[in-house]
Parts: structure tokens; C-alpha cells; sequence
């Protein structure tokens, strides 16, 4: 049983600008998860202006991973949305999204409206999901507009990769009475959506939809399907009244009476129009799959790893059923499906949503049904697929083997398994220094996150939640928007008489501004350090979503009740004029930070630090726009004079102090190309530092301008394209913000301009600058070829480790297999956020090429110092 190769013809996409993402009406596009979601709306006004449908579109919601780039790609957009009718209003948080949505469900009522009705679309993260739960509820209750529609976007992060605690919305959106959609991949985006979208119209309910990170933070080159048509259903009646929004509409048991008539509306619709679909349609089938979403291909990478092709599972009697509506399940299609099946194991990645709705459904059902159902359980009730894990095809192996083998007992997999088990590696990655997030060169809370000795500070939502794993005596996390309120219960049984609350001027204007008015209202004593940091930086430095100002703030919060207020930053002087602040306000450098919190730890109730500095990688994007100030002055370090003590380090705190190995040992350097001119590293009064005011950097002449290099270049021999028989995994790591995501797109961009299918998934987490990016990148020759996009366990075909830390990551070494992945490795060495709190952290450069020479063998591990070279260039 081998699965055969049905590789198509490669053609190659001529005349393909980035932009064709959103121009192309059909072929092959190049997508992120998150462009996809803004093709959607364009596609759907396109649809309602061909069914001569003077419609408009309008998105609002709240930013966070795997979300957190959906506005920056909106507004990037803005061009397309404009022309198109399409309203994008980022809203401060996200129950007030959803309100403004359930607005727009109104329009199509109103006698002056000025268009036939408006297609919403909501975003936000899990969390956010969870918070806008009373206005998600009341906006489905009170429904949908006919010819409007709201599609509700959960940006599910089912690993945990960025969020504070895993998520799955389809549980809450069931709560809600939400029909809820689970595309696979990017590919499926668009068809889901415009579904979604006509399916909110009919039932007259809002319609949920999963974005999971391994979908929506990916990108993938997309063939285009052709634009759909939606059948009106003609085993349905609506009730009087109809089913979408409507006024009166008074609070009574009709808006839930009438949620069941919305229920078979959408059962009806879902028959009319089947998104659910029989992969291989096998009649007389004795075992059933049933999978949705990313667990389908999953599933479809998994029967590959063990040999079953479509022949095989013909052959042997074994059909799939993949569910694209995975709450209401739509029961006429299914229970055709499970007839005559011995055993239907159902696959799904997290809760059994839809495992549950099948034995709810065929429990009485008196006609045929399948002798086992398993699923989260066996048949004896012992745990069989994880619902609290991610899942991966070499997880599932085992799993779809041995029930296959249960079914079909003359068939074992033993050979396939023992493969895909010794696939791997037995090393274990090295120790010592760890590639963790950090606070950027010259960001704001490498001084603002300390606290005087003797106190501590609960840590939030934002990039200063690093602190927690610094030296700073910061522990503790807590849901956006509850900051310090946590200290009301706890305080009152603790010997600790104050605390700090680090709290972002993002999360202050999302909803943090109420935990300080609790704090106030329960009289405890804590101080609040609002970080005004002009930018939302954790989702790539975006506007807080409306005005707010140093200003602004202090008067709020003054006028709440706090007993002490006091303003940090580092050019007081800009606040001049002081009569726009409330008169008992105190202004201060940064330099007195430290005697600042003392003062304001020992006065009772509550009080605020408003620590005003602009967000470093911020002052860098504006740097190079030349829209803030570059002063023309930077920092040196005589390396004859440095004594290496490391004390730069622990008074700035800053990535961009690199060490220098000497023939006199360890000394200290300034990274000049990272450096984002803080200078806080000179507070160590050291006289190995040197200022030099007034001057620029020289630019050396750069190596790749000599006609000698040039003409070695062209010299060198075209590589050997590989046939792509069969899929190419590679993985690339290294450092986030030097370029890792960008080889990663490259690569993607080459291959579907040859024709090819490609896929990318980045995996950045909580890494803005500093921490580990992983690019999983696959490439095959056509996109069908392609199923899940992450490498699985021991599949990588190569590996490009841009730093030697992140490429000894056990995430890392868990793709490789020996004596087959080719490794490429930077010899370059780049500080850690050890470097910073350990002098002697130890990179142990040459242990980590051991390891992985142990891993893949020593033939296959090439190393060079990429850094060095880049520079030469």
C-alpha cells in the first residue's frame, strides 16, 4: 500500500505582482492566512454587485496573535477596501466591536439607510472571544440583516504558542447558538467565509469561524476557486416573521424560541448547499473517518506515513468524512455517511465538539448505525486522541493504525510505524544559554520594569510581560483588563503591604482603565506604572486604537481618586507647559526612577507612575522614515580599557552589548547596526566607553562591488533543481527581527512563481526582537501534494539554523533524522538575554555543532560565519 504520484505538469506564473493577492479573480495567488481574510470581504461585495446588491462591508475587532496582524494588512489595504465599499473601524476593544457590528445588522430597518444592507466581519483572539461573549450572545440573538451577514473570526491559539492559556471558541460559540465553520487552511478561507456570509444572511445568525495559528499565521500559494452560488432551500419555510434582524424586537422568550427556528434554517441551508463532503465517497464502506479543520490534513499526512493512498483505502473499505460545519452538525449527510460502517473513528484537535453531536444524533435514531464510534475514548473508555495537545501526523500514526488493524486484522503497519518512530532523533539539546523573548535595544522597560529593592510587581498583558522572567521580582498574570485586581483578594492575606502593576497604554485603553478604578474602590495600596510607549508593540507597533496621551491619562486617573501622581520620562522637558496636567501632578527624569518608587510604595491607596518613553523598535521604523529624531552621537567601548565586568549589561539590560572574545578574555562591544541609541549602558561610569558626538558611522566599501567578486559569482555553477518527487520540508531558525520570516517568504514567493505548491508557517510567539523564530517551510510540485504545514517529527529534509541556539531548539532537533537532513549553521554568535543577566553565559559554540552532527551526521553539517560574510558584502 504506497501512495502513487500524481504530480501535475509545473507551469510557471508569469507577470505575478504582490498585489495580484487581491487584483487575480481566478488562477494561482500567493496568501497569507490573514491576507486571505482580507480578499474575503472584496470577493463578497463583488458577489452582491452581481446580484445587483448595493452593499457595503465593515470590519472591526480587536488585534492579537494569531490575529495580531489583520489590521496593519487592512490598512495596507485600504485602497481596495475604499473602492469596494468597505469600512475597516478597529475598536477598542472587543465587546464594543461586537456592538458596533450588531449596529450594522440594523441598517437594512432603517427607513433612510443608504445602502441594501452590511456584510460584517469581527476578529479577535480566543481571550477577546471570551470577553465579547454578552454582545456576541445579544448580537445573535437579535440576528443577522438579509442582505447583510456577520461572519465572527476566533483567532483560536490552540498550542498555546502566544496567548496565555490555550483556546477553542467553537466550545463558547455553541453556548451561544453560533454555527460555526473550521476551514482548513488558507485554501479553504475564502469559500468558508462567503458560506459563512450566506448562511448568516438565511438563518438570520451570526456565523463563527476558526482561524487557528497553524492557518492564519501561514501563507501558501492558493489555486483560486471559481466564485459560488448559494441555493436557496426548498424543504424550508421560514416562521412569520422571518428569521434575520427585526423591530420590535423586546426582550422575551421569542428571541430564544425563535433560535430554534434558526437552528433548522441552518440544517436547510447546510443540506441545500453541503460544505461538509465525502473524500472518497466509497459505497459499502466498513471504517469511517470523520475529521474538520487542520485535523483533516492531519489525518490525510498520516494515511500517507502509513502506506493507505486512496487505491488502498478503496481496496480495503475505508472512507472519509470531513466537516466544514462542525456546530449544528447537519445530520441528514452524516447519518448517510455512517451507514453500513463496522467503525467510525472521528478525529478532531482539542474538545470532541463534533464526537459528541454524533452520539447525541444517533443515539435513538432507529435506522442503521456504525457498531463503534471512538474518538477522545476507545471503546473501553481509555484515552485515545489527545484533547489537550496540538495534534501531528506522527501522533496520529499510531492511533489510525492500530484501529485499522482493529478493523481490518489481516493488516499491520509495523514496518511504517518502526519508520516513523526511528524517523527522529535520540539527542537531546544542549543546555545553558536559551533563545527567550526579549526587551528590545533601547526599550522603554529595560528601565521602566524595575522596582526598588524590597518590592514587587505583577506583570500584564504586553511586552513587558518579559520582566517576569528577568531579574525583577515580577510574577503573576492576569486576563487583559484585570491588571492589579488580583491584588484586591489577595491583599487582605498577605503580609506584603504593596505591590507595582505594570500595566501598557494599549491595555489602559482596551479596558485596563476599570482594574484601576476597582483598585480605587477597594482602597488598596498599589501603584500603578502606566508605560506609555506610543505604540501597541507587542503585534508589530500599531496606534492604540483612538486618542490617548501622557496628558490625558494623568487627568483620567486623577480624577478617579488616586492619592499620588508622578510622571517618568526620559526628556522631561518636553512638559513645559504643566497647566494641562492635574496640579499635584511631579515630573521627573528616568534617572530617578528608582527614588520615585520608593516614595510612592509608602503612601497609602492607590497611586500611578506614568513612565513616558517611545517604544525602541518604533524609533527605528521612524528612524528610517525620518520622521524622529536620529541624534548624531553613539557609544563605543575601548576594548583595552573594558575589564569585562558585565556592569554596561546590568544597568542598561540591552541585546545590543555583544560580547568580544580576546586574547585577554572577555571583553565587551556595542553592536552599532542594532544599537537603538538609549544610552543607558553609560550610567556604569566605565572609562572604557567612548562618546563620539557629532560623527557617522563610515561605511567601508562593501566587497560585493568589486568587479573581481562580481565575476566569481556569476562564475559559480547553477544548482541542480531537485524533481520534487515528493515533498521538501525545510526549516529555518534564528533570531527574531533579523530576517528569518523574510527567507522564509522569499523561498515560498520563488517556488509559486515557478509553479510550484508552497506553504510557510511562522512560529514567532511572543518574538518581536530577540527570542526564537522558527520557518517551516514546505515545497512540493503542485499544491495539492502539500497537506499539513508544519515539519513533523524527524520529516525535515534540511535545516538553515541562522543562530546556532535557536537551531539546537528541541523544537528544532525533534524535525531532524539522521543521516538525511542536510544542516547549514551561523557560526555567528548573538547575545542572549543570558549574555545580559550572566557575564560568562557561554554560547558552548562548538558543543551545539556536535550535537547536531550527532543528530544527522558529521557529513551533513556545514557551518559558517553568515554574519561576517553579510557585512563583507
Amino acid at each position: 500500500m504506497m501512495p502513487t504520484n500524481t504530480a501535475k505538469p509545473i507551469k510557471p506564473i508569469d507577470d505575478y505582482q504582490l498585489q495580484d493577492r487581491y487584483r487575480r479573480s481566478s488562477g494561482r495567488v500567493f496568501l497569507t492566512g490573514t491576507q486571505a481574510l482580507v480578499r474575503l470581504p472584496l470577493v463578497q461585495r463583488e458577489l452582491d454587485r452581481q446580484a445587483s446588491l448595493n452593499t457595503a462591508g465593515y470590519i472591526t475587532g480587536y488585534r492579537g496573535s494569531p490575529l495580531g496582524g489583520y489590521d496593519q494588512a487592512l490598512w495596507a489595504a485600504k485602497e481596495y477596501l475604499d473602492t469596494n465599499n468597505i469600512t475597516f473601524v478597529p475598536a477598542v476593544n472587543e465587546d464594543l466591536a461586537a456592538t458596533a457590528v450588531i449596529g450594522t445588522q440594523q441598517v437594512e430597518v432603517d427607513p433612510n439607510r443608504e445602502v441594501d444592507g452590511v456584510f460584517s466581519i469581527w476578529y479577535g483572539k480566543g481571550p477577546g472571544v471570551d470577553r465579547a461573549g454578552d454582545a456576541l450572545k445579544h448580537g445573535n440573538g437579535y440576528g443577522s440583516s438579509a442582505n447583510g451577514g456577520v461572519l465572527v473570526v476566533a483567532g483560536d491559539d490552540h498550542g498555546c504558542v502566544s496567548s496565555s492559556m490555550s483556546h477553542q471558541s467553537d466550545v463558547a460559540f455553541m453556548a451561544w447558538y453560533m454555527p460555526t465553520l473550521n476551514p482548513a487552511n488558507i485554501a479553504e478561507y475564502i469559500d468558508f467565509g462567503l458560506y459563512g456570509i450566506a448562511l448568516s444572511r438565511y438563518s438570520g445568525m451570526w456565523v463563527g469561524f476558526k482561524a487557528i495559528s497553524e492557518a492564519v499565521e501561514s501563507a501558501a500559494s492558493v489555486e483560486l476557486t471559481p466564485s459560488p452560488s448559494f441555493r436557496i432551500p426548498e424543504d424550508y419555510q421560514a416562521p412569520e416573521g422571518g428569521l434575520n434582524f427585526r423591530w420590535p424586537d423586546l426582550p422575551g422568550p421569542q428571541i430564544e424560541a425563535r433560535m430554534v427556528d434558526k437552528i433548522k434554517a441552518v440544517h436547510a441551508f447546510a443540506r441545500a448547499n453541503p460544505i461538509d463532503k465525502k473524500i472518497y465517497d466509497i459505497p459499502n464502506a466498513r471504517m469511517g473517518i470523520i475529521t474538520t479543520g487542520k485535523a483533516h490534513l492531519d489525518l490525510m499526512e498520516t494515511l500517507s506515513l502509513l502506506g493507505v493512498d486512496e487505491a488502498s483505502a478503496r481496496e480495503l473499505g475505508i472512507d472519509i468524512y470531513k466537516i466544514g460545519l462542525v456546530w449544528p452538525i447537519e445530520p441528514l449527510g452524516v447519518r448517510q455517511f455512517l451507514q453500513g460502517k463496522e467503525e467510525v473513528l472521528v478525529i478532531e484537535e482539542k474538545r470532541g465538539i463534533i464526537e459528541s453531536q454524533l452520539k447525541e444524533l444517533l443515539y435513538d435514531y432507529p435506522g442503521d448505525k456504525p457498531k463503534r464510534m471512538v474518538g477522545k475514548y476507545d471503546e473501553y473508555f481509555q484515552p485515545l486522541v489527545t484533547w489537550t495537545a496540538e495534534l501531528s501526523p506522527s501522533y496520529l500514526a499510531p492511533i489510525v493504525a492500530g484501529r485499522i488493524s482493529y478493523e481490518f486484522q489481516s493488516i499491520k503497519f509495523d514496518k511504517q510505524l518502526e519508520h516513523i518512530r526511528n524517523s527522529g532523533v535520540t539527542v537531546k539539546a544542549p543546555g545553558g544559554v536559551r533563545r527567550l523573548p526579549y526587551f528590545c535595544s533601547g526599550c522603554p522597560h529595560n528601565t521602566s520594569t524595575k522596582v526598588p529593592e524590597g518590592s514587587q510587581a505583577l506583570a500584564g498583558i504586553g511586552c513587558h510581560f518579559m520582566a517576569s522572567w528577568m531579574n525583577r521580582n515580577t510574577s503573576s498574570l492576569i486576563q487583559m483588563g484585570g491588571e492589579g485586581v488580583n491584588w484586591v483578594g489577595k491583599s487582605r492575606f498577605t503580609g506584603n503591604q504593596h505591590v507595582f502593576q505594570n500595566l501598557g497604554e494599549g491595555t489602559y485603553f482596551h479596558s485596563g482603565y476599570m482594574a484601576i478604578r476597582q483598585a480605587i474602590a477597594a482602597n488598596i495600596n498599589i501603584t500603578y506604572k502606566i508605560l506609555f510607549n506610543d505604540a501597541v508593540a507587542m503585534t508589530g507597533g500599531q496606534p492604540v486604537d483612538g486618542t490617548i496621551s501622557v496628558p490625558a491619562i494623568a487627568n483620567q486617573v486623577h480624577s478617579e481618586g488616586v492619592n499620588r501622581l508622578a510622571v517618568i520620562s526620559d526628556e522631561p522637558e518636553k512638559y513645559s507647559d504643566k497647566s494641562i496636567f492635574p496640579v499635584e501632578t511631579t515630573f521627573h527624569h528616568r534617572d530617578e526612577l528608582d527614588s520615585v518608587q520608593r516614595e510612592l510604595r509608602d503612601i497609602k491607596g492607590v497611586t500611578a507612575l506614568i513612565y513616558d518613553q517611545t517604544c525602541a523598535a518604533e524609533k527605528r521604523r521612524r528612524r528610517k522614515r525620518g520622521t524622529f529624531p536620529d541624534p548624531a552621537k553613539r557609544i563605543f567601548i575601548n576594548e583595552l580599557v573594558c575589564e569585562g565586568c558585565g556592569d554596561c549589561s546590568k544597568q542598561s539590560n540591552c541585546l545590543s552589548i555583544f560580547p568580544l572574545e580576546t586574547e585577554f578574555g572577555r571583553k565587551r562591544k556595542i553592536d552599532q547596526s542594532s544599537c537603538n541609541k538609549d544610552y543607558s549602558c553609560v550610567k556604569g561610569f566605565c572609562p572604557s566607553f567612548v562618546t563620539v558626538e557629532g560623527g557617522a558611522l563610515r561605511k567601508p566599501v562593501a566587497v560585493g562591488k568589486n568587479e573581481e567578486f562580481e565575476h566569481r559569482v556569476k562564475a559559480l555553477p547553477e544548482p541542480e533543481p531537485s524533481p520534487l518527487t515528493k515533498p521538501f520540508d525545510l526549516l529555518v531558525g534564528g533570531v527574531g527581527g533579523t530576517g528569518v520570516v523574510t527567507v522564509g517568504a522569499l523561498i515560498t514567493m520563488a517556488a509559486h512563481l515557478e509553479g510550484k505548491g508552497a506553504s510557510v508557517l511562522d512560529f514567532m510567539g511572543f518574538a518581536q526582537k530577540g527570542g526564537s523564530v522558527l520557518s517551516y517551510v514546505r515545497l512540493a510540485a503542485a499544491p495539492d501534494q502539500l497537506n499539513q504545514v508544519r515539519i513533523d517529527h524527524g520529516m525535515a529534509d534540511a535545516l538553515i539554523a541562522c543562530d546556532m541556539v535557536v537551531g539546537t531548539d528541541p523544537r528544532a532537533i525533534n524535525v531532524l533524522r539522521n543521516q538525511h537532513t542536510r544542516v547549514i549553521v551561523n557560526m555567528s554568535e548573538l547575545p542572549s538575554g543570558d549574555f545580559v543577566l550572566e557575564r560568562d553565559a557561554n554560547m558552548q559554540a562548538d558543543l551545539r555543532v556536535k550535537t547536531l552532527a550527532e543528530a544527522v551526521g558529521p557529513n551533513l553539517v556545514n557551518t559558517l560565519d553568515a554574519n561576517s560574510l553579510a557585512e563583507r558584502l
